[in-house]
């Protein structure tokens, strides 16, 4: 019982998170045994002189909850990323640059204070590595189905499992029907594939389904095959829609690096735990490179002060959109804005000026100026102040995002007397899962 509500309940939160809030997966989203406990321990902190409030239940307000915690951790994120949670080491990420991006893209994955003589590399890509795609058969939109009606069912073996597929066809179904039908089976059963229905022009329709992966794996050929041979249902609706026919099948990607052949079954690759590589095209002639290496100081500053800016600029414009619904949300926004007027004179004479929205906007001809001066550590330590600053009230908005909502207050307790709560919180999750249910 256990297993299927906290299942039902990941459900819900999954659907709320990719239809109001960004949706990524970071190593900053990885924490060890410390991390959660420090986690534990602010939430019971929080909670223990909280006041009794009556919650707003509303869809709104569920949307905007999630919507507020997910923006809030991918803030935190993005400050991660630029060097660390550590004071000392914010901002202080190096930067990857490529000549090429339309053949590769690269980001610096190495330490934090890279050898002088860290390698440059030149990467040629001959081939990409792409999924398998099936294409069904293009049958008439309007005509009824030409297979018996029946409950018909096939198999899909996929990363080396097998799910059986079940489906009723009745007489009055249409061939657009029961390919609308399996593409919504297929996609909600989220085995690694995808599917939908595509149009010719003619007034026939088809079932496309593509692998999420690419590649192949050692010993296989294919990354998905479908067969109604020994199903346990009625047979036919393979043949007849044509879903084991291979459109074009998957290929590993082969490149060159420093006139190296490597052949991957993804296009990333990592370099020597230095560089991430992302391949993006195929080399127009032989021996056009991207030459993959470290910007300077000066540039890997700039770039980390505008990722840091975007990632600020995006999160009150989130914010922002929900001051219709959540009138709190005015007072998120107004916290959050006033963490860049406390730092505003700092921060201009770094190169970065406050706009009358609360947003903030990039000098780069002042940031390069003050970022190759003598003083540069002086000169930005208002920035990092700054990113502290942000990176705590990102902190705060993720472990109680439901401080924002539109609320009443019934009671509050009576202060330095009061048992720890550490489950309040958890009204956050019940929240949503209460109407789901």
């Amino acid at each position: 019982m256990s297993y299927n509500t906290v299942h039902t309940l990941m459900n819900v939160y999954n659907f709320y998170m990719p239809t109001y809030a960004p949706k990524s997966s970071t190593p900053y989203d990885s924490h060890k045994k410390s991390d959660l406990r420090k986690v534990y321990n602010s939430i019971v902190k929080m909670n223990k002189e909280s006041p009794l409030f009556i919650l707003d239940t509303s869809k709104e307000s569920q949307r905007f909850a999630v919507g507020m915690k997910e923006n809030a951790r991918e803030l935190r994120n993005t400050i991660a990323s630029l060097g660390g949670l550590d004071e000392e080491e914010l901002l202080n990420k190096k930067v990857a640059y490529s000549s090429n991006e339309n053949i590769a893209t690269a980001s610096y994955i190495g330490s934090s204070n890279p050898d002088e003589d860290t390698s440059s590399y030149e990467v040629e890509v001959r081939r990409l590595a792409s999924t398998q795609v099936n294409m069904g058969n293009f049958l008439a939109d309007e005509e009824n189905i030409s297979l018996t009606p029946d409950t018909y069912s096939f198999d899909v073996s996929i990363d080396d499992l097998n799910y059986e597929f079940q489906f009723s066809i009745k007489a009055t179904d249409t061939n657009r029907d029961v390919q609308d039908r399996l593409s919504r089976l297929i996609n909600n059963a989220n085995i690694g594939m995808t599917a939908q229905v595509i149009e010719d022009g003619h007034g026939n329709s088809s079932l496309r389904m593509e692998s999420n992966a690419t590649g192949l794996k050692d010993g296989k050929y294919y990354q998905f095959t479908i067969s109604d041979q020994r199903t346990s249902k009625a047979s036919g609706a393979v043949d007849y829609l044509g879903l084991d026919y291979v459109a074009s099948p998957p290929t590993d990607a082969s490149f060159l690096v420093n006139d190296e052949e490597i052949s991957s079954t993804s296009n990333h690759y990592t370099i020597e735990h230095t560089y991430n590589v992302q391949l993006k095209g195929v080399s127009s002639e032989e021996g056009e490179t991207a030459s993959i290496g470290l910007k300077t100081d000066v540039e890997s500053l700039a770039e980390n002060i505008n990722t840091l800016v975007n990632g600020y600029n995006s999160f009150l414009k989130a914010v922002a959109e929900y001051s219709e619904d959540q009138p709190k949300s005015n007072r998120l926004f107004n916290e959050m804005s006033s963490v860049a007027r406390v730092y505003a004179k700092g921060l201009t004479q770094a190169g970065l000026n406050l706009n009358l929205d609360g947003t903030l906007e990039v000098d780069g001809d002042v940031l390069r100026q003050k970022a190759m001066s003598d003083n540069a550590r002086e000169s930005f330590s208002s920035m990092k102040g700054f990113t502290n600053s942000v990176l705590r009230k990102s902190n705060q908005v993720a472990l109680n995002p439901m401080n924002y909502v539109n609320n009443v207050i019934v009671s509050y307790k009576n202060p330095g007397k009061n048992f720890a709560t550490p489950y309040i919180t958890s009204a956050y999750s019940g929240m949503m899962f209460n109407g789901y249910c």
